[in-house]
């Protein structure tokens, strides 16, 4: 059980100040979230589970290459942020070392 001195140490730490009735609140919210972990940690989990709905397989599909019209293109070119000729520029994302 947390105590409203406790509260006060971590609203000190946090440098949030609180009213006695948020310390109050605050106490039996917190209380309640640490009771509910205690009730994971006794929980038990069965480690040998076999899923029975059936086969788990990946799905592929073949890439399809489709074309668009000049004026859809035209029209998602002017929605980008920013663009280098036919082309939505983007931010590089990789680093080279």
């Amino acid at each position: 059980m947390i105590t409203v001195k406790e509260i006060e140490n971590l609203a000190s730490l946090s440098r949030i100040k609180l009213d006695e009735s948020e310390k109050q609140d605050l106490t039996k919210e917190i209380d309640s979230i640490l009771s509910y972990i205690d009730q994971i940690k006794k929980a038990t989990v069965n480690m040998d589970y076999q899923p029975t709905a059936g086969k788990v397989y990946n799905v592929f599909r073949d890439d399809i290459v489709k074309s668009i019209s000049p004026e859809d293109r035209e029209r998602i070119l002017k929605e980008a942020p920013d663009r280098e000729g036919e082309f939505v520029a983007v931010k590089k994302i990789i680093a080279q070392d």
